[in-house]
């Protein structure tokens, strides 16, 4: 039999080997979910032989992983802000880079808002922008919309499991169809933004696994963003803002479609990368 230790260090050999990016910490939550160890017992247990179970296990979720499905459909969660999430191949994995669309949507509103300010997150997926607004903004009061139903019930198991069922409501729309003008302090969204030529080319974890929904952005990228603008400063209240997930060749257009709309002083912020990430702007008074 195989050591725990030296199946993981075996794992991370054959992921580097694959071309998957951070091998060593992948092969670790593999080992775990398939031996059942928290991070401390992993330690502990680290020089004991694997059971026969947890080997098939083990090679089981291996060959899924080496299949380039994404670690999180394995795991079937995927930690963001200060969340941990479930997801599903219905809704996009929550990536680091979008967390940036939640600093945008916290500075747009400061915990000294008063009242009980209403957020609206349009193609909400997994709740995960939504969601991570609350956790941050307790007197605030959100609502998700997304065309999926599949992905609403995501986004409903992660507000109860992080205790924001009270203070959240998701519906099955389209974009923001059926929700009143003017009726929310903020508005958010990370839209399809990718053009459609471009999907093929992107890493087979996205490529295969995320809905095509949640990427394609039609023939330029621009598509979603055409109709959710518009939609985004009808909904918003006089004075209230809106923040927008774009791709990182997308900051002209974009900016662009926000004027047109009718935003004012649109601004744009970067990611940790380096990349133009949100598109911003409020609604003049």
């Amino acid at each position: 039999m195989t050591s725990i230790n030296s199946a993981r260090r075996d794992l991370a050999a054959r992921l580097e080997a694959a071309g998957i990016d951070d091998a060593a910490l992948e092969a670790k939550h593999l080992v775990a979910a398939a031996t059942g160890l928290t991070g401390a017992s992993l330690i502990a247990e680290g020089q004991r032989d694997l059971t026969e179970a947890e080997a098939g296990r083990l090679e089981g979720v291996a060959s899924r992983r080496l299949a380039r499905e994404p670690l999180a459909h394995i795991l079937g969660t995927q930690p963001f802000w200060t969340l941990d999430l479930a997801v599903s191949a219905d809704v996009l994995v929550p990536r680091a880079d979008t967390e940036t669309l939640v600093e945008v949507a916290l500075d747009l509103m400061p915990a000294s808002t008063p009242g009980i300010p209403r957020i609206l997150d349009i193609g909400t997926g997994s709740g995960a922008i939504l969601l991570a607004i609350l956790k941050e903004r307790p007197n605030a009061y959100g609502i998700g919309t997304d065309i999926s139903p599949e992905a609403l019930d995501i986004a409903e198991r992660n507000a109860a499991a992080n205790g924001l069922d009270g203070r959240s409501s998701f519906r099955h729309t389209k974009w923001a169809d059926g929700l009143p003008d003017a009726s929310f302090d903020l508005a958010v969204s990370n839209p399809p933004y990718i053009a459609s030529a471009v999907i093929e080319s992107l890493q087979p974890e996205v490529r295969l696994h995320d809905p095509r929904l949640a990427l394609d952005g039609g023939a330029d990228g621009l598509d979603a963003y055409r109709v959710l603008l518009p939609e985004l400063m009808r909904v918003v209240k006089p004075g209230g803002a809106m923040a927008v997930e774009i791709g990182f060749d997308q900051r002209d257009p974009v900016s662009e479609l926000a004027v047109q709309a009718g935003f004012d002083k649109v601004t744009v912020r970067s990611d940790l990368g380096g990349n133009d990430r949100v598109v911003f702007a409020r609604k003049r008074s």
